[in-house]
């Protein structure tokens, strides 16, 4: 491996760290004697997120990024979520909505700085939501987005830097803090329709927000919204023609059927190996060879089943080169987006007792039911529970079954995709509450907020289509041990008549209502999360300094978590054919101080600082997180600021808890490619089996922002800041490859090749643990700049904005000191859930405004990236067939989008919307690696949907 050298750019940023805050002091001091006195006039105070400290300034020394409800409008977005996931600060390691094949079904998380969901805090109204009942990839666990009324939000604003001294635990990458309406009066309805250009996908919504009550005469406020919702499924076959979307067998873009068709059927050309084929593949008892049971010549066939050729089945491509008969499960099967039905209501009370005491209490309430499809199984496969790895590679046609080529002359290994038990398919139901009661007074010249806080996140996931081992193995080949097995396991299949075959392909039609009950019967999973906390905030001015009083704000907390997740019946036994095994339980307290000072030091100088300390009862222990800014200010056009923190997170129930986790990976077997199997040459499918560690201990971070605001006239405002986060102590599951060097796996002796001396067989399962391994440093610059012009002749309005996120680094550093940067790159797929890490992103927008006219243009912009693995890797993550570099010569290409939205007022009372998405049409780039979408990057939905429309209306009165 070559060795990585750091970015020219990214070396001088690093030596200005150390550097900047003796400059700056410097540079104030001589700036200072020449400041005028500051201003007498009275002056509003509020809370900015990232500080407890009520202030007059917006910009504070952290960077800070709002969004209005204008300019939510402008964008389109029918959620907050799919708002939050198009922003340039939003990085790779997001869950889309549309992320059905994914653990956390139904929800929808943010990734600041590609961190991952699980190092971005996100907050209502300034405290926590509890986290979604189920965890990303079975450990990351995050905030649903979904669960935020979007008709109620005021803005929503973005921390760019650590905020652990203000927050606590998680808030490494940033906070997302989403403020709602707090005192609103009248009644707005608004309703709108979106449908794709291919008439699918509908997006049906529809809302009503309330509010009376006037806090000066009436002494109270009351707001009330309601927000539902529909989203219609889209399948991948309803895009044929639209590039790779949707497509698994991409033989005609060059690529082989037995490397990248994400189906099955292929039978390699050496008959050495074969997938699941959707009439069966059986290998010959006695030469080893894998032929179709649709092949009237297969070698050694006692039965031929003409009907079982591959032109009797729906949903097939022929063309396989060693026989087989090919299925393209994602166009078969599979869906785009899952339906999902929502319902979001929210309640705000707020009691003005008496001039200086406020009293507030808070409901929120979130519905949600998805149902999504996918392939079937196949019955072969291989899965992981707690008492290790199940290995069904030798499920087999009995050798008295009636579909088996071999009959009566021995059991045939079988490879069946099960298309005629169905789709395998998931229905989510989620249940979301948050009830807050507090009060806010002055006392002395203290503003006093403390509030009670409960917080419930539900799930229930139920699955079809999954099969019961041991009524597979004995219905395919009843032997006695398999028939006990089942009996001992299934009532259903007791109740059998003796002697039932499970009839498979062009048989199926035999099969009774009953055999499909016993062999698949519905199953499911729980889980649950909760936080009920209790907290004080107090703040005040006290003393003079030159440019002001100080500001002091103090403040304490106590939380307690709780996390359930029941695995899903049948998996903690092994016993389901394609599903892993996922469940843990936990419970923490933690009891925290914190304490922040503001001291204007000159009139254009302004310090900060904040220390927060934690204690965990789980056996985390403490952690003592500060955080120091600085703000100088020469003009009035012109603010230089920057932030240094530490940060942490705690580690979740899914990684210290009680439980463990049994998941699908892929990885080359490293051992056997040494030894000459060609097929262990390439990433194969295997288990993963990953305990908890008590013992872990959090993860840490430092984070540096240096940046500077500029305002050279009105209505203009431009903003850069560059910032490094630092994260260490991570916690991560043992690498596979790690774990295969060093001998901690399973394998299937039965599979080995017998022409390949010591051939140990194949990979089956990998067993690891989650440790505090590698640390990972990124390291970028984010741009943000805005522009209102006056057009002349009474034109109106037009703004032009745009922000620009460029990553220089993302850097991270085994525990054996490999140094792996995948800034530009496909991966890291730990945390990326391998949807890449473009170093660039960016949004640009421009927005007309005359009367009741308003009209923007957004482009949203997502780099090209590497398909390679990480920056130093010689080889490229995918290939044709013919050996060269896939996709564009090993590169995923840059995907840019156009939306625009246009409002109307009619009247006073009423406005009507409309919105195209994707108004060129793009078709997203081919990216064969990623796991959540086929043929292309979930990053790049909008271009798999599609051009979008949506058309609306809002009623005030």
């Amino acid at each position: 491996m070559k060795d990585l050298q750091p970015h020219p750019m990214s070396l001088s940023l690093r030596r200005a760290f150390p550097l900047a805050a003796p400059l700056m002091l410097a540079v104030l001091a001589q700036n200072a004697m020449a400041q005028s006195a500051p201003s007498t006039q009275p002056i509003t105070r509020v809370e900015i997120t990232g500080t407890h400290i009520r202030r007059a300034q917006a910009e504070t020394a952290s960077p800070v990024q709002t969004v209005t409800r204008a300019d939510i409008e402008k964008t389109g977005k029918s959620t907050v979520a799919e708002l939050l996931q198009t922003l340039a600060v939003d990085n790779q390691g997001s869950v889309p909505t549309t992320f059905a094949s994914g653990f956390a079904q139904g929800a929808s998380g943010i990734s600041l700085r590609g961190l991952g969901t699980s190092s971005t805090l996100v907050l209502l109204n300034g405290r926590r939501i509890a986290p979604y009942g189920l965890a990303d990839d079975g450990q990351k666990v995050f905030a649903d987005l979904n669960i935020i009324p979007a008709e109620a939000v005021e803005r929503v604003e973005i921390l760019k830097d650590g905020a652990s001294a203000i927050y606590g635990s998680d808030a490494i990458a940033g906070v997302v803090n989403v403020i709602l309406r707090r005192d609103f009066q009248g009644t707005t309805v608004r309703a709108s329709q979106g449908l794709s250009q291919e008439r699918d996908g509908g997006d049906t919504r529809l809302s009503i927000t309330h509010g009376f009550g006037n806090l000066d005469s009436d002494r109270y406020n009351a707001l009330f919204s309601a927000e539902f919702g529909k989203k219609r499924k889209v399948w991948y076959k309803d895009r044929a023609g639209r590039g790779a979307v949707g497509r698994g067998d991409l033989r005609d873009y060059g690529f082989s059927a037995n490397e990248n068709l994400s189906g099955a059927g292929y039978i390699l050309p050496d008959l050495s190996a074969a997938t699941s084929a959707i009439n069966g593949n059986v290998r010959n008892p006695d030469t080893l060879e894998w032929f179709n049971r649709g092949n009237l010549k297969g070698d050694g066939f006692t039965r031929t089943f003409p009907g079982a050729a591959c032109s009797n089945f729906t949903n097939h491509t022929q063309g396989d080169p060693g026989g087989g008969c090919l299925v393209d499960t994602a166009q078969a099967y599979s869906q785009m987006q899952p339906e999902q039905k929502t319902a979001n209501l929210f309640g705000r009370l707020t009691l003005q007792l008496n001039a200086e005491t406020q009293a507030y209490a808070e409901l929120n309430y979130y519905k949600s039911k998805s149902n999504s499809s996918g392939a079937p199984t196949a019955v072969h496969s291989s899965v992981g529970y707690p008492g290790g790895p199940v290995i069904n590679s030798g499920v087999a046609l009995g050798i008295n079954h009636p579909d088996n080529p071999y009959f009566g002359t021995g059991a045939a290994r079988l490879r069946y995709l099960a298309a005629d038990v169905g789709p395998t398919g998931s229905k989510v139901d989620s249940d979301f509450v948050r009830a807050l009661v507090g009060v806010k007074s002055t006392i002395q010249g203290w503003d006093i907020d403390s509030s009670l806080l409960y917080s419930r996140s539900k799930v229930t996931n139920e699955r079809m289509g999954f099969l019961q081992r041991n009524v597979a193995f004995a219905l395919l080949n009843p032997t006695a041990a398999n028939i006990a097995a089942a009996k001992a396991t299934n009532p259903a299949y007791a109740a059998l008549p003796a002697g039932t075959y499970w009839r498979i392909g062009e048989n199926a039609g035999l099969n009774s209502a009953a055999l499909y009950a016993a062999l698949s019967p519905t199953i499911s999973s729980g889980a649950e999360t909760s936080i009920a906390q209790v907290d004080v905030r107090a703040s005040r001015e006290f003393g003079q300094l030159p440019g002001g009083a100080f500001g002091l704000a103090v403040g304490a907390e106590f939380r307690k978590e709780e996390t359930r997740l029941d695995p899903t019946s049948g998996t903690e036994i092994g016993n389901i054919i394609g599903l892993g095994y996922s469940a843990y339980n936990g419970e923490r307290k933690s009891t925290a101080v914190f304490a922040e000072l503001l001291a204007p030091v000159l009139p254009t100088v302004e310090l900060s600082t904040a220390l927060r300390f934690d204690h965990f009862s789980n056996g985390v222990g403490n952690s003592y997180t500060p955080k120091l800014g600085a703000k100088w200010t020469p003009t009035r056009e012109l603010a230089v600021r920057a932030t240094v923190a530490r940060g942490f997170r705690a580690p979740n129930a899914a990684e210290n808890g009680r439980g463990g986790l049994a998941a699908y990976s892929s990885a080359t077997d490293s051992v056997r490619c040494a030894l000459g199997v060609k097929s262990a040459c390439s990433d194969a499918n295997l288990s993963v089996i990953t305990s908890p560690n008590a013992a872990l201990a959090p993860e840490k971070s430092k984070s540096y922002t240096v940046g500077v605001v500029w305002d050279p006239m009105p209505r203009t405002s431009l903003s850069v800041d560059v910032w490094q986060i630092k994260r260490t102590n991570e916690i991560n599951q043992e690498t596979t490859d790690a774990a295969i060097t060093a001998g901690h796996v399973v394998r299937d002796k039965g599979g080995a090749v017998p022409t390949v001396p010591g051939d140990p067989g194949p990979l089956v399962a990998v067993l690891t643990n989650y440790i505090n391994s590698a640390s990972t440093t990124v390291r970028g610059v984010d741009l943000d700049a805005r522009k209102t012009f006056t057009l002349p002749n009474e034109w109106g309005n037009l703004t032009a904005d745009a922000k620009w996120t460029h990553m220089f680094q993302w850097r991270r550093t085994e525990r054996d000191g490999t140094v792996l940067d995948y800034a530009g790159t496909h991966g890291n797929c730990d945390v990326s859930n391998c949807m890449g890490t473009p170093d660039n992103r960016a949004n640009f927008g421009l927005s007309w405004d005359r009367g009741a006219w308003r009209v923007t243009g957004t482009v949203n912009y997502r780099g090209a990236f590497d398909n390679k693995t990480e920056k130093a890797a010689t080889a490229c993550a995918s290939h044709y067939a013919n050996g060269d570099d896939s996709p564009n010569g090993c590169k995923i290409k840059s995907f840019t989008t156009l939306d625009l939205t246009a409002r109307w007022k009619f009247d006073s009372k009423t406005e009507i919307f409309g919105t195209i998405q994707n108004v060129f049409d793009k078709e997203p780039p081919l990216d064969t690696k990623t796991y959540g979408a086929s043929g292309y990057n979930p990053a790049d939905y909008s271009g798999a949907m599609g051009r979008y429309f949506s058309l609306g209306a809002r009623y005030t009165f």
